[in-house]
């Protein structure tokens, strides 16, 4: 089984969320590459754009599908990862660093979103 980082927080949606002072850097977990395959195209917000949470806030498209991507919180996206424009790899190669999609100033809490046990406990639960 995959090793989740234990400093993140995670959806039921396969996003997690990486706390930065007063802001969260969001991206999707090792678990959701894994299921995808090699990702091709990344269609992501406009800085500006407000999230609700488990609202839709974009797509990821590989070699096996399109998939929605789901914000784990509400608020305001102030940054995206541009660099996946031109090289969407980097969200294979390095999920949890240089892959990551979105940043957002939260409206709400993430009080109710998994760490890293729970969310592997959660995956366990998916297996059967």
């Amino acid at each position: 089984m995959a090793s989740y980082p234990s400093d993140l927080k995670y959806t039921k949606d396969h996003e997690w969320a990486r706390i930065e002072g007063d802001l969260v850097r969001v991206g999707i977990t090792s678990h959701a590459v894994e299921q995808l395959g090699d990702i091709t195209l990344l269609d992501l917000p406009k800085v500006g754009a407000k999230l609700e949470v488990h609202g839709n806030f974009g797509t990821v498209e590989s070699v096996k599908a399109v998939s929605e991507l789901f914000s784990p919180i509400a608020g305001e996206v102030v940054e995206i990862n541009a660099e996946l424009n031109d090289k969407p790899e980097l969200v294979n190669d390095d999920t949890y660093g240089k892959g990551w999609l979105i940043v957002i100033k939260p409206s709400s809490s993430l009080d109710f979103l998994m760490d890293a046990a729970a969310y592997e406990a959660f995956l366990g639960s998916l297996d059967h």
